[in-house]
């Protein structure tokens, strides 16, 4: 690839990096140990410095770690958020060489053949590399060889530099495990005296492929050099964000709703190129004076539809301070979803896209998390028929299965005075007189005996809709095995 120059390969270890973006996010000070569950038990995941010196280590029990250290302070591992943000590191690392790829969950790999020398040589970029990582708070481990297998060696175990065309002399004291082989194999090595590369180099190649298989020779050799392996750059994610920078500074409303739609054409052309739909567009203004404000808009669905989405834009656009005028506008979709393309068909009807919306508009002003859906449960227990979920995030269902009319209220049961099955002809409700006129029942509704609920202890109910003289419809029931009656809803 890079005729005439030498192969370089950068390996970088973060040893800690759970805990390490943890505690970027929430400063911690004392011993710290992110834990996971593993086989029914919570075990110690990863560690920084001070819980390391304390003697826990990982894979350790979470309750012997507080019995050793009782100040050790802990919290949940999130391995996706890990993941996530080793892929951050891995687009700032692109700023030293294009080849840059992912080495397990916890390290980076760079090709940095011929690029070196942009920032003065392999030494200044080692140490510009180390700045950058201290100054984010990552502890780090970097090697640098000729080789992929050798950086990751040096990286894991020592921590250094080998020169070009001198793999074995910086390796041939480092442990076999250096060579990315599994325990097993490594486990074996060392009973049969191998426990050092050196050691591995000098022993003939026949017998160890014969013990172990190919895998041993083929590490070696490509941490040697003696065998090709290649690094694979991540391709870079699509970037959901446009911007647009004014010759004159704007204020008016109407001239930012137009900059806006301009940006959301070209933001929604490349959602549509990738068949994806955003939930979450933010739009940065930026004023002549270099204050910057942001109006987030949050959608109900996923969407890409500018002539949809703009007029979402109006409220929140509204209320911005423009001050002496604004000179750049920002647009970004922060979250987004895939969206595919769907066939359109003759009975296809718009009324989910003006609900959502409607969700949308009202959602601005509220919040999305406060429009609440209501959902189909399945259970004959009037309070337990139903669920309420975020309706801008769930689908409405159809399966509601109700014999007998619900009311449109209902709430805790209120006792009442009364006697007999029969609805009593006056009773008194909320210090009002009311008298029935017409009752319409029983419907017999009988606990369920698998859920431990206080409030059927009193048995089977006998549930009446009564309208009563003066105009209240009633959802009345009558408790047989521990006599009382309740009113515990009203109808519309």
């Amino acid at each position: 690839m890079f005729d005439g120059i030498a192969r370089r390969v950068v390996s970088i270890w973060f040893h800690r990096l759970a805990s390490d973006r943890f505690l970027r996010q929430y400063p911690l000070s004392g011993p710290f140990a992110l834990t996971i569950k593993h086989s029914n038990a919570n075990r110690l995941y990863c560690l920084n410095t001070e819980a390391a010196q304390q003697g826990l280590h990982q894979g350790m029990s979470h309750s012997d770690a507080r019995a050793f250290c009782p100040k050790l302070q802990t919290a949940p591992a999130d391995l996706y958020r890990d993941q996530q943000f080793l892929l951050t590191l891995r687009r700032w690392a692109t700023r030293y060489c294009p080849w840059v790829g992912l080495e397990g969950r916890d390290g980076l790999v760079l090709d940095i053949s011929g690029s070196s020398h942009l920032f003065g040589g392999e030494d200044n970029m080692l140490s510009d590399i180390r700045t950058g990582l201290t100054r984010a708070g990552l502890s780090a481990q970097i090697g640098l060889a000729d080789t992929r297998g050798a950086a990751w060696a040096l990286a894991h175990f020592g921590e250094g530099q080998a020169a070009p065309g001198a793999m074995l002399p910086a390796l041939k004291d480092l442990p076999v495990a250096a060579l990315r082989l599994d325990v097993k194999t490594t486990t074996a090595l060392i009973r049969l005296g191998l426990r050092k590369i050196g050691d591995l180099a000098t022993t003939p190649r026949a017998p160890l492929t014969r013990r172990f298989g190919p895998n041993v020779v083929m590490r070696l050799d490509q941490a040697l050099g003696q065998q090709v392996e290649e690094i694979t750059p991540l391709a870079a994610p699509p970037h959901y964000g446009v911007r647009m920078t004014l010759p004159e500074p704007i204020g008016l409303i109407d001239d930012v709703m137009a900059g806006t739609k301009r940006l959301l054409t070209r933001l929604c052309a490349t959602l549509k190129t990738h068949e994806m739909g955003a939930r979450v567009f933010v739009v940065t203004l930026r004023r002549v004076d270099q204050g910057h404000q942001e109006v987030e808009l949050r959608l109900a669905r996923p969407l890409r539809d500018p002539l949809r989405i703009l007029p979402l834009f109006e409220k929140g656009l509204s209320e911005i301070d423009a001050g002496f005028g604004i000179d750049q506008l920002r647009l970004e979709a922060t979250q987004t979803e895939a969206l595919p393309a769907q066939q359109m068909t003759h009975v296809a009807t718009d009324s989910d896209d003006r609900l959502d919306d409607l969700i949308t508009r009202l959602g601005t002003r509220i919040g999305l998390e406060n429009i609440q859906r209501f959902l189909p449960a399945d259970s004959h227990i009037p309070e337990r028929s139903f669920i309420t979920s975020p309706a801008a995030y769930s689908t409405a269902a159809s399966g509601w299965v109700c014999r007998n009319p619900r009311p449109l209220c209902l709430f805790h049961p209120e006792p009442i005075a009364g006697g007999g099955s029969y609805p009593p002809t006056h009773f008194r409700w909320r210090r009002m007189s009311l008298t029935t006129g017409r009752a319409t029942g029983p419907e017999r509704i009988t606990p369920e005996w698998w859920f431990d609920d206080d409030n059927w202890r009193s048995g089977l109910r006998d549930y009446w809709r009564v309208e009563t003289t003066q105009g209240r419809r009633l959802w009345l029931f009558y408790t047989p095995q521990n006599p009382g009656w309740y009113v515990q809803g009203e109808f519309a």
